[in-house]
């Protein structure tokens, strides 16, 4: 029952996607930047999740570092990794 109520109190904002400059982009309206707690200058990524959603969260250079680490870390022990999954 809660499963359902949650999707009867999910609001939806239409995006339009519109040319700025030479570039594509979408404008975010002020009130849904004030509830999201975003303000201007914020840095955004755009993460895609399994399920085929899209999650907008706050950049954070730190974790960002981090994952580029882990990331090559997975890259250059594969095998390893692998072996130690087993």
């Amino acid at each position: 029952m809660s499963e359902l109520k949650k999707v009867e109190e999910t609001e939806a904002t239409v995006l339009q996607i519109r040319k700025i400059g030479n570039s594509l982009g979408l404008i975010l309206p002020k009130d849904l930047l004030a509830q999201l707690g975003f303000s201007e200058g914020d840095k955004l990524e755009l993460v895609r999740q399994p399920e085929g959603a899209l999650k907008l969260q706050r950049h954070e250079d730190l974790h960002a570092r981090g994952m580029a680490i882990a990331r090559k870390s997975f890259k250059k022990y594969a095998a390893t990794y692998r072996e130690l999954a087993k």
